[in-house]
């Protein structure tokens, strides 16, 4: 399904593929090649989405953007089913396996992995050809790797991110599920007068 939002409709090379269960909403741009499989979900809310050649948008995968947040993947990369992909620069190349999660101000560099329901934290930097072994976190700039048991040496980084004001735009100790939900729905309401093409 191809949506208009915010008056931006996707642009979608004439060469690619999307399946008749994807969604693809708003200012995004698909580039030749490229395919999207069944129930991919490519969400750009008040941000872009760009998407380079030849890149795979496996099924179930959901890649976004923010206004705050735009999305760019570039060439040759493959995105894997059930993924999270948001708000983040993909160099080429890169492979990002099932269940991973990207977010926010995160860059993936050239060629770098992902591996299984690995998790790349907000404003993280994945040097070129590294890799995050399978479930294993990514956080700070460079990336630092940790077992998803080490919560407390994660927190040391994940702290200073500061993942309510990048995300939500709140400090962390103004933060509160009233005042995220409340902003949300606010800027989620224009897909009120979106327009299936």
């Amino acid at each position: 399904m191809i949506i208009t939002h915010d008056n931006k409709t996707p642009r979608i090379d004439p060469s690619a593929y999307v399946a008749p269960n994807a969604v693809i909403c708003g200012d995004v741009s698909i580039g030749p090649g490229c395919r999207i499989l069944f129930g991919a979900q490519v969400i750009a809310e008040s941000g872009s989405i760009r998407i380079g050649r030849e890149c795979i948008v496996m099924e179930n995968a959901v890649l976004r953007s923010s206004a705050e947040h735009p999305l760019s993947i570039g060439n040759n990369c493959l995105i894997g089913p059930q993924t999270h992909v948001v708000g983040c620069t993909i160099e080429d190349e890169v492979f990002i396996a099932t269940g991973a999660a990207v977010f926010h101000a995160a860059r993936l560099g050239r060629g770098c992995e992902l591996r299984i329901n690995a998790v790349v934290h907000i404003k993280t930097h994945v040097a070129a050809g590294a890799f995050v072994p399978i479930g294993w976190v990514a956080a700070g700039a460079p990336a630092q790797m940790f077992a998803p048991h080490e919560h407390d040496k994660i927190w040391e980084i994940q702290k200073t991110l500061d993942f309510p004001l990048t995300v939500y735009g709140f400090e962390r100790n103004d933060a509160d599920m009233v005042k995220i939900t409340q902003r949300l729905s606010q800027k989620l309401a224009a897909h009120q007068d979106d327009r299936v093409i």
